[in-house]
């Protein structure tokens, strides 16, 4: 469990280090928040944001294939009530 400015999370994968809190912090945008999972990923040095569901949350690893950056340092959170 992690505690951010945004509420807390469960880290569900932390695929090289990828989760940086601060970076969390400074990137997230209240448009996130009806989103159950958050996945970050970096692409040209940039952290990235998309959200899911509980509905849509199973296509995260469809995801990571056809929009991230191969082999690029991401994370996967839940957030926690």
């Amino acid at each position: 469990m992690i505690e951010t400015d945004h509420g807390n999370y469960e880290v569900i994968k932390d695929y090289k280090e990828a989760l940086e809190i601060k970076a969390f912090n400074d990137r997230y945008i209240s448009y996130l928040d009806k989103y159950t999972y958050i996945v970050g990923d970096y692409s040209a040095d940039m952290l990235r944001f998309k959200g899911f569901t509980e509905e849509n949350h199973e296509t995260i690893p469809d995801y990571l294939i056809e929009s991230c950056t191969p082999n690029a340092p991401y994370f996967v959170l839940k957030r926690k009530e």
